[in-house]
């Protein structure tokens, strides 16, 4: 721990300002250190009686980003992660009890236990801009607001608002927060300071749930509005996969009327949650996530204006979603109609995610249709997203490279053809990276970079970058036919469609695949996709898998029938979803036999991928599965579900499956390195 990591000054009024500051990192968390030296500072702040107290960050980048989470990976000891809690209960109820007003000033990121310190304050002011964001993201960790978090949100804001806020962990920002009466106040950052100091002027009593807001936690209300929030928790949240909500509607449910029994009982629940498999992988998962994040450098490339080729689904999602995260955009394609049609879709995306029209408005206006490409020459990133065909990608780069800048990046979006089919003609191939985008390209997190040999560091650096300038997560991969995400996909999904092919009902295929802790049904994400977009990819990767393509998945496309798409795929499509017919399930055995064959065929092409370097280790492949696919992240990855139930259990079940079912099956030469641990 590092002097600098906090620090206080008095000003001139006798309010003192306490900054937090952490020496060696862009971003604010909570370590045991670091709130015991905070403890320490509140007593000795308090012996100077200062007229209020006001706690800020010193980061450019936010507030408090909540708990030390790499600590948490290494809790097994429920007893001592209890009486750690308990510990910071008592910091925290030292902050509430201060003989004079506490004010938390908010900018950027405010979350977990850094939105709890903040409910410890009698005031919040935040920032009223969209970087700001507040909220309690722990469920995403297998557990819930732990450091006195339950208690003084439903105090400050009574069960039906409060509840919902940390079941879903999603985060608002400072007019949302305001709007709900998490913050007091949401205003522009040149009045924030004028505003805490303001707060602690007036010193009005602080803000509490009204009585109508409390009501639904009274008895004996209290245990029915329980019993109905789980009813439709359950529909959205497995509890075998994911208990921690549930865990917290619990909680609530038993000692809600009793403040001193809630606390008790947090820190009780979340010690025990805390050291359960699921939460484990769940923080595993999300330091992953981090280590993604970490291997761009944001700073070296900081690109202004992308131009993307292509306005069809995914070149027009492509060029929105840049324009969303506030670059300017240019979308060229011959087809107005295609144009047309992207903008209007993009419409949509800022209209659902900005909400504000002037926000609305700017994003559009930062978006041009340009059919004529009077955007390259301009263009620090030029994106080709055109259908899956070298020749024709190979003829539009000789159209694009004269225009391009010197220092532009040029990128393909493909999402299987190798990068040397397609930089052959380039007056300068080195240049050339992909940029794999997944579809929905607003909802999925990953984007692949592609690279191999030849490429420029300085390119594949910048394709980095550039990922995380859109709020993607950057995972370099090689240019192998497929890369990773589409490479582990496949198999999978023509396992299903074997399944299919022997009579097993769709809906039950889809129904084991949930059972697992997929997101969705590899039948519903095949026809999602489109059954020729998965049939072309199936084609070109074909050689790897030494599997034979499915006659239905064949037959489909043939008679026109696409997926979502054309309405009608191996479901019928009504309004966007898919009309599954009702069936008799099988028993759970028969289930956890379907989702075996089409996981273990998944993990197997994992453990070739891995052997073959197309990506650098296993936890990178893991981190690629999961946020490329949604692969249950409860269960850490493919290659750590298998680690889990043990490598040579995994591979004598894939000798069996090939007894049985044939050399789709064939264990990959990589199991052996792996269990070994050599993988």
């Amino acid at each position: 721990m590092n002097e600098h990591d906090l620090h206080w000054t008095l000003d001139d009024n006798g309010i003192a300002w306490l900054a937090f500051d952490r020496h060696d990192g862009d971003t604010n968390v909570l370590s045991e250190q670091v709130l015991e030296d905070f403890d320490a500072m509140l007593v000795e702040i308090a012996q100077g009686h200062p007229r209020g107290l006001v706690i800020h960050s010193a980061k450019p980048g936010g507030f408090i980003a909540g708990a030390d989470v790499t600590s948490f990976a290494q809790v097994d000891d429920p007893q001592a992660a209890e009486r750690f809690i308990l510990r910071v209960h008592e910091i925290f109820q030292r902050l509430e009890s201060m003989a004079f007003p506490t004010v938390a000033m908010i900018h950027g990121y405010c979350l977990g236990g850094g939105l709890e310190l903040a409910l410890a304050c009698d005031y919040r002011v935040a920032r009223d801009d969209p970087d700001t964001r507040i909220g309690f993201p722990e469920v995403r960790l297998g557990i819930f607001p732990g450091f006195g978090g339950t208690v003084r949100a439903l105090r400050a804001l009574g069960p039906l608002q409060a509840l919902p806020l940390m079941l879903a962990g999603r985060t608002l920002d400072g007019r949302r927060a305001r709007r709900l009466g998490l913050v007091d106040e949401a205003v522009p950052e040149r009045q924030l300071r004028n505003v805490a100091r303001l707060l602690i002027e007036q010193h009005r009593p602080p803000r509490r749930a009204s009585l109508a807001a409390r009501l639904p936690g009274l008895l004996p209300l209290r245990p029915a509005v329980a019993v109905f929030m789980a009813r439709q928790l359950r529909a959205r949240v497995n509890p075998a996969h994911y208990p921690a909500p549930f865990a917290l509607l619990d909680h609530w449910r038993r000692h809600g009327g009793n403040a001193h029994a809630l606390y008790d009982s947090e820190a009780r629940e979340v010690s025990r949650l805390i050291v359960s498999d699921t939460a484990q992988q769940l923080i595993r998962v999300f330091l992953l996530q981090e280590r993604l994040k970490s291997l761009a450098d944001k700073d070296a490339f900081a690109p202004r204006h992308v131009h993307v080729v292509g306005g069809g689904v995914m070149g027009g999602d492509i060029a929105a979603w840049c324009a969303l995260q506030g670059f300017t955009v240019t979308l060229q394609d011959r087809t107005p109609e295609l144009l047309g049609r992207a903008m209007g879709r993009a419409a949509q995306l800022f209209a659902k995610r900005l909400k504000d029209r002037y926000q609305v408005q700017a994003a559009l206006d930062r978006l041009t249709p340009d059919h004529r490409g009077l955007g390259v020459p301009r263009a620090d990133v030029v994106i080709e997203a055109i259908f899956e065909d070298a020749e024709a990608k190979r003829a539009l780069y000789a159209e694009l490279e004269p225009r391009l800048r010197e220092d532009a990046v040029l990128a393909t979006n493909t999402s299987s053809i190798p990068l040397d089919e397609l930089r052959q003609e380039l007056a300068r191939p080195e240049r050339l990276i992909g940029l794999h985008f997944f579809n929905p390209v607003a909802k999925m997190p990953l984007l692949e970079i592609v690279r191999d040999e030849h490429t420029d560091p300085g390119m594949l650096a910048r394709g980095l970058a550039f990922a995380r300038h859109i709020d993607k997560l950057p995972l370099p991969v090689s240019t192998t036919p497929g890369f990773l995400v589409n490479r582990v996909l496949m198999p999978y999904l023509l396992e299903a469609v074997h399944l299919l092919d022997e009579g097993v009902p769709a809906a039950a295929i889809d129904h084991a695949a949930l059972d697992f802790g997929m997101p969705m049904g590899p039948i519903e994400l095949a026809d999602t996709v489109g059954l020729d977009i998965c049939l072309s990819v199936a084609r070109q990767l074909a050689p790897l898998h030494d599997d034979p393509l499915p006659e239905q998945l064949q037959q489909q496309v043939e008679a026109g029938f696409l997926g979502k798409k054309s309405g009608r795929g191996f479901y019928r499509w009504q309004k966007g979803r898919p009309q599954k017919p009702r069936v008799t399930m099988p028993p759970k055995a028969r289930l956890e036999e379907l989702a075996e064959r089409m996981i273990l065929r998944l993990i197997n092409e994992s453990v070739a991928c891995l052997r073959e370097g197309v990506v650098e280790d296993a936890d990178l492949l893991d981190a690629g599965v999961i946020f490329g696919t949604g692969f249950a992240p409860f269960r850490g990855g493919p290659l750590q579900y298998a680690r889990q139930r043990g490598m040579e259990r995994c591979e004598k079940r894939l000798h069996e499956l090939e007894d049985h079912y044939g050399h789709q099956f064939h264990a990959d030469p990589g199991w052996h390195a792996l269990a070994t641990g050599h993988g």
